[in-house]
């Protein structure tokens, strides 16, 4: 049995997600702010396998609740819960380091699915332990403290960023499709309605690509995204 904490201040939301979460067999933990949120995560009398934050909370906000779990326990799936709506909202909330993001109002069969998939996502994570650094080329991420060089330049990632790079690195020189990304970087296999891969892929190519003459990043049209030293598209347009 998999532990849940929702941190969520309607108490009256909070009681109807919990009945329905462990109806579908989970234990599940309720925090109505921050504040308890993070008394909870640092109890050692829980061990707490995913978490499901609103942003709009008293004190403290999700967002930055977002940004202490993971400096203080990267590993855990984080699904942002919440009326905020927009693209620009969804990028705040990715950049904080959420995992997954739904909107209110939500269909709970949607819910439950995407609980499963970051659920399984934090098991595979636990079970297979990676190398502590990934290097292409003259890129060099560090996956332990979390820090990316390129030709020994630092270069500073969100946490959305940084997980792309790295699912970039481990498929170096070999296609991945927009599909291909958004199942193992956003670990979700439902349509976003957005084109939040393009927009991360853009700001990658600023920070990895724009101050250095050889270019890593590439589009393939039609198909996807391709890091290689080679430029095997003969499409500059994309990489300006």
């Amino acid at each position: 049995m998999c532990t849940i904490l929702i941190i969520e201040d309607d108490q009256r939301l909070a009681s109807l997600l919990q009945t329905g979460i462990e109806e579908a067999g989970h234990h599940v933990l309720l925090a109505y702010d921050a504040e308890m949120a993070l008394r909870l995560l640092k109890s050692e009398n829980e061990q707490i396998n995913l978490v499901i934050s609103d942003i709009i909370l008293p004190g403290m906000n999700g967002l930055e609740l977002c940004k202490c779990i993971r400096t203080e326990q990267p590993q855990i799936p984080i699904l942002m819960l919440t009326a905020l709506g927009t693209t620009d909202d969804k990028l705040e909330g990715f950049d904080a380091g959420a995992d997954d993001y739904m909107t209110k109002p939500f269909d709970f069969r949607e819910l439950l699915a995407r609980i499963g998939v970051l659920l399984r996502r934090g098991s595979s994570t636990k079970q297979q332990p990676m190398a502590n650094n990934l290097k292409y080329a003259d890129i060099v991420i560090d996956l332990d403290k979390h820090e990316c060089t390129r030709g020994g330049v630092v270069i500073h990632l969100t946490p959305k960023e940084f997980a792309l790079l790295q699912y970039l690195l481990e498929n170096a020189e070999r296609v991945v499709s927009r599909s291909d990304i958004q199942d193992n970087v956003w670990h979700t296999h439902f349509d976003t309605g957005t084109n939040f891969i393009d927009v991360y892929i853009n700001y990658l190519r600023r920070k990895i690509d724009k101050d250095f003459p050889v270019k890593l990043i590439h589009t393939k049209p039609g198909i996807g995204f391709i890091l290689s030293s080679f430029d095997t598209t003969q499409n500059k347009q994309d990489e300006e």
